[in-house]
């Protein structure tokens, strides 16, 4: 017999190692040994003083579990002479779109302007150390795509666009820990995203796929609104017939090579703004109502914020526990900061970036005769600044949290996680009014509704501008472009996905579409 049960332990019953067991038993009123628990979903309720646990459990009577019920088969088929699928940029979504043609019997060939993990380490270092950005291989760009290091957070709320526990399952199978499956608020860590990257790369290559590396895609050639075939690195042209498009939201030159041949691209809202720094003992003590070091069995705490100011919304975005900023930039000549966590979220600092929400059809009219390209024009001229004023290194402008709201320039700044260092600027002047103001606002409101977010002990540091794609490319319900048959625009970049979970969800389905009529 299987019972479903919702329980929820105190901080002190979660400590006790058979505290489950004992709960639940005497929930049930049964002995312990003719329990055996399988744990479906875990959160933790820090809303009130007294947390509890919180546990969704599938509790087998006096019977052996059924694990069948928990795990997925992946029937990945040897594809070494099928059909080809082409795939533009190994990201999640391109990852994902080349499993799922494993899966469906058909070759995945992916080309993918950057390096593998291990060789894009040293490009990594290079603009933490040296402050030298390579254009190809960065944060953004190479294997795995942004999504390789960063802090492998897997909650999403794209529910009805694929199965997220067929992802999950499919991540665990490449290396990650089980204890996604459980989690509320799953995350794998920066520091192990990356071997499961490689895992799922000697999949693709065991069943017969081809990843190519360093291969840039500079051209697209199309006869009749039919894609014909692709020019690699300014010299090979390859033939194809279905090419999956999942360059991700930073890759600027391939939106810009689209509307340079006027294939139909939209311009999209997004937002913009900057990262918010806090010493994560601040943070715990505001969510967990306690003084001095959180106890052992809770996490490093986050948060989520959102305020309407002035019509338009501010919220936290990418909030990273236990984690650090790094540089996220992707040419040379700007400045983007992203947030990332190792997997015990262990760091000194709490960071997320705190942005607002902009209409590309309302909000920058001085852009509109860019089209399509407006808000990507927009987002670049905002780095640039921020490159500019912060001595054009990869050194960050940067202010105090409270300085910042006050309008003052801040004589000092507290200890940060960015390693490429920071420099005091005037970022309330210099921003742009639209975004600066409602930020001054937003703070101002954040600290209300956690009394001790307001505090000079939080620096923010400019710029969070690559949220999400700034430009959409169409689709039509085929999932194929309007105006260009073969061509399926997937993922981030194309504006239909969110994070590791929505693209790797997005590429399975691309892959699906993709093969239609092949």
């Amino acid at each position: 017999m299987v019972r479903n049960v919702q329980i929820r332990l105190s901080l002190k019953e979660e400590g006790d190692p058979n505290g489950l067991q004992k709960r639940v038993a005497k929930y049930l009123g049964l002995p312990e040994k003719e329990l055996t628990i399988h744990v479906l979903r875990k959160s933790i309720d820090a809303r009130k003083p007294k947390i509890q646990f919180n546990y969704k459990l599938a509790v087998y009577i006096n019977e052996a579990p059924d694990d069948t019920k928990n795990t997925y088969q992946f029937d990945y088929k040897d594809v070494s002479k099928a059909k080809e699928i082409h795939i533009i940029g190994f990201g999640p979504a391109g990852m994902w779109a080349a499993l799922r043609c494993l899966e469906l019997g058909y070759k995945p060939i992916v080309f993918e302007r950057g390096k593998n993990v291990k060789d894009r380490r040293r490009d990594l270092r290079a603009i933490n150390i040296n402050h030298i950005v390579n254009s190809e291989s960065n944060y953004c760009f190479g294997e795995g795509g942004a999504g390789t290091y960063s802090d492998g957070k897997l909650y999403t709320r794209s529910l009805k666009r694929g199965d997220v526990q067929r992802i999950f399952k499919s991540l665990v199978h490449h290396g990650a820990t089980p204890q996604i499956l459980i989690d509320a608020h799953p995350h794998i860590g920066t520091n192990k995203l990356p071997k499961v990257v490689k895992n799922i790369r000697e999949t693709i290559l065991k069943y017969g796929g081809e990843i190519h590396f360093n291969t840039k895609v500079t051209d697209f050639i199309i006869n009749d609104n039919q894609l014909n075939s692709i020019v690699l690195n300014n010299e090979t042209e390859t033939k194809v017939k279905r090419v999956i498009l999942a360059t991700g939201h930073s890759a600027r030159d391939i939106f810009e090579l689209l509307h340079k041949k006027e294939i139909l691209l939209k311009a999209k809202s997004f937002a913009m703004g900057v990262r918010v720094e806090h010493p994560q003992h601040i943070i715990d003590s505001i969510q967990y109502h306690c003084k001095g070091e959180r106890n052992e069995l809770l996490p490093a705490a986050a948060y989520s914020l959102v305020e309407q100011v002035k019509g338009r919304g501010v919220y936290s975005f990418c909030m990273c526990p236990g984690g650090f900023i790094v540089p996220a930039a992707t040419a040379p000549g700007e400045i983007v900061v992203n947030g990332m966590s190792p997997s015990k979220r262990n760091n000194l600092y709490a960071n997320s970036g705190i942005v607002v929400e902009i209409n590309v059809d309302e909000d920058i009219p001085k852009y509109d005769h860019l089209g399509p390209l407006k808000g990507l024009a927009y987002q670049k001229d905002l780095e640039r600044l921020a490159f500019t004023s912060g001595g054009r290194t990869q050194t960050a402008p940067a202010q105090r949290l409270t300085d910042f709201v006050e309008g003052k320039l801040s004589p000092d700044l507290n200890p940060t996680s960015y390693r490429p260092g920071l420099k005091s600027v005037p970022l309330h002047s210099l921003l742009p009014k639209f975004i600066g103001s409602r930020l001054r606002n937003g703070f101002a409101a954040f600290g209300k509704k956690m009394n001790g977010f307001y505090t000079a002990e939080a620096n923010i540091i400019g710029v969070e501008s690559r949220t999400s794609s700034p430009v959409n490319i169409p689709r039509n319900d085929a999932l194929e472009h309007p105006e260009v048959k073969g061509l399926f625009p997937c993922g981030e970049g194309g504006g239909y996905a969110g994070g590791i979970v929505s693209a790797a969800m997005d590429g399975e389905r691309c892959a699906e579409a993709a093969i239609v009529g092949l």
